[in-house]
């Protein structure tokens, strides 16, 4: 990945394309299922998201060997897919990009007022 890669993201665009065109593949239920893990991972990404391609690849793979050994998506994914999502990406507190921000706005404005007195 070259610099102009990384500033403009098309590497990302690139592998999401990539994925995209493996999930085509798979049985209905299983594409439907792989828009509701895209949709529930995006909020747990950081700034750009590129922390989130290892686990996108990973959780479409699962899906494609599941898929190819005949099992329904509720026997891989349960009927939590949300759940699902939330430990693939750490425990039941992991924390979104909003926690995160949050965080961070609230210390610069806690550093900001204790710096006035």
């Amino acid at each position: 990945m070259n610099f102009l890669e990384k500033i403009t993201g098309s590497d990302m665009t690139k592998e999401m394309k990539g994925f995209e065109a493996r999930a085509k593949v798979l049985p209905t239920e299983y594409q439907t299922a792989w828009k509701d893990i895209i949709s529930n991972l995006w909020i747990h990404g950081d700034f750009t998201g590129r922390n989130l391609m290892p686990i996108f690849d990973s959780a479409l793979e699962l899906l494609e060997v599941t898929s190819a050994d005949g099992q329904s998506v509720e026997e891989v994914l349960g009927d939590d897919i949300k759940g699902f999502c939330t430990a693939l990406v750490g425990d039941e507190g992991a924390k979104t990009y909003r926690d995160k921000w949050r965080d961070q706005l609230n210390k610069n404005v806690a550093r900001k007022l204790g710096g006035l007195k």
